[in-house]
């Protein structure tokens, strides 16, 4: 029953990754730490992260946006190391509080003042909101905050930033995976739930066409926002326990 209802999650999650362009671990992350625990549902849901983008790259190559992917994917591939390196140093609610206000952040940046939401557009936000991602992805998985904030700030067409994405979150899924190690959990399970991955990112192909962009739009900053209160309220209970 807990492995359906984590398939379950990875397939819903697979839809609305591929129709907004992020999202996923943001989706998968309370029921797969349900399940699984804190350290081994984070390093399931990185893995299955780079499944989703891996299936729904093929279809999105046509529409990635190469000189701002590659500005954001190197900014956090840089970065990725620090926040690895961050959570074998930090205690636990200590590193949930940092992920939190980063995200927060993040997505309050384009509702600040000009020269704060300036700091998010053109080259140099993608390489601040490339190297908060990366930095991230590594330590949480959660990199969705700040793609969407950078996203919006810089007026990214809704979908070129979706195919964009995928590149993005496969490049930091690749070396988030090497720097954490693969899961520890029977490889039956493993293949399973990538499997409910897969069909959630065909299935979210077919709806691509047909969800109004300002609907997608919507939902990807609702569940970069909540993902980023989620890791809050974690935090808050760590320390409160």
């Amino acid at each position: 029953m807990t492995l359906l209802l984590v398939g379950i999650a990875a397939s819903v999650a697979g839809v609305i990754q591929r129709v907004t362009g992020l999202a996923f671990v943001l989706v998968l992350i309370g029921p797969i730490v349900l399940v699984y625990g804190a350290v081994e549902g984070v390093t399931l849901a990185v893995l299955l992260a780079v499944i989703a983008s891996a299936f729904a790259l093929p279809s999105a190559w046509r529409h990635v946006d190469w000189p701002r992917t590659l500005w954001l994917l190197g900014a956090g591939l840089l970065a990725a190391p620090f926040g690895a390196l961050m959570t074998r140093l930090l205690p636990e609610p200590a590193l949930l509080f940092v992920i939190a206000a980063m995200a927060i952040v993040a997505l309050l940046g384009p509702r600040l003042s000009s020269p704060a939401a300036a700091l998010l557009r053109g080259r140099r936000g993608a390489i601040v909101a490339g190297a908060a991602a990366g930095f991230m992805h590594s330590s949480s998985g959660l990199s969705g905050p700040a793609l969407a904030a950078y996203a919006v700030s810089d007026r990214w067409e809704q979908r070129r930033f979706a195919a964009s994405a995928q590149v993005i979150f496969l490049g930091y899924g690749l070396v988030s995976v090497a720097l954490r190690g693969l899961p520890a959990s029977p490889t039956w399970e493993v293949v399973v739930l990538g499997a409910c991955t897969a069909a959630g990112i065909v299935g979210g192909a077919l709806l691509v066409r047909v969800v109004p962009v300002a609907l997608a739009r919507a939902v990807m900053l609702w569940c970069a926002w909540i993902g980023a209160l989620v890791v809050l309220v974690r935090a808050i209970l760590a320390v409160t326990a």
